[in-house]
C-alpha cells in the first residue's frame, strides 16, 4: 500500500433568492444562497468528498445524511473538520487541497484568501497548502443561468509517519 492517497470530490446546489451564501467557510455577500439541508457549502462538501474518498471512506451522505434532523442548517466548518477527524483515526493527515467553485456572480476574488485560511484552520494545515479558485462558466449551464453553483475539490492525503 502507498502511503499517499488522491481524492475528488464534486458537490452541487441549487440558489435561491434571500438565502445566505456560504462558500468556502465563509459568507460571501450575495442576494441569492444554497437551497440545502445543512449551509450548502458546496466548496467544503466537495473537500469532505474528496477527503473521504481518498481514505475510501464513502461519501459526504454516508456520514451525514440530509434526511437527519441532526445536520439540518450544520455549519459545513463542523463537517469537514469530522472528516478530517476520521482520517486522523485511520492514521492519515492532509497534505493539500485544491478547490474551484464554478458560478457566474458574484465575483469571488475578494473572498478567496478568507477561504484559504478558514479551510486550513478547520483542517489544521497551512494557509499555502489550500488552493480556492473561481471561474463563471460563460453564462453557460445552470451556473452561467445562475441557477446554482458548483464546486470540485483534489486533496493529497498521506500516512501520518510518511512525511
Amino acid at each position: 500500500m502507498y502511503p499517499f492517497r488522491i481524492g475528488y470530490g464534486y458537490d452541487v446546489h441549487a440558489l435561491a433568492e434571500g438565502l445566505p451564501l456560504v462558500l468556502g467557510g465563509i459568507e460571501v455577500a450575495h442576494t441569492k444562497g444554497c437551497v440545502a439541508h445543512s449551509d450548502g457549502d458546496v466548496a467544503l462538501h466537495a473537500i469532505c468528498d474528496a477527503l473521504l474518498g481518498a481514505a475510501a471512506l464513502g461519501d459526504i451522505g454516508l456520514h451525514f445524511p440530509d434526511t437527519s434532523p441532526q445536520f439540518k442548517g450544520i455549519d459545513s466548518k463542523r463537517l469537514l473538520g469530522r472528516c478530517v477527524e476520521l482520517l486522523h483515526e485511520r492514521g492519515y493527515a492532509v497534505g493539500n487541497i485544491d478547490c474551484t467553485i464554478a458560478m457566474q456572480r458574484p465575483k469571488l476574488r475578494p473572498y478567496i484568501d478568507r477561504m484559504r485560511e478558514a479551510i486550513a484552520r478547520t483542517v489544521g494545515i497551512e494557509t499555502d497548502a489550500v488552493s480556492v479558485k473561481a471561474t463563471t462558466t460563460e453564462k453557460l449551464g445552470f451556473e452561467g443561468r445562475e441557477e446554482g453553483v458548483s464546486a470540485s475539490a483534489v486533496v493529497l492525503i498521506f500516512k501520518s509517519g510518511c512525511q
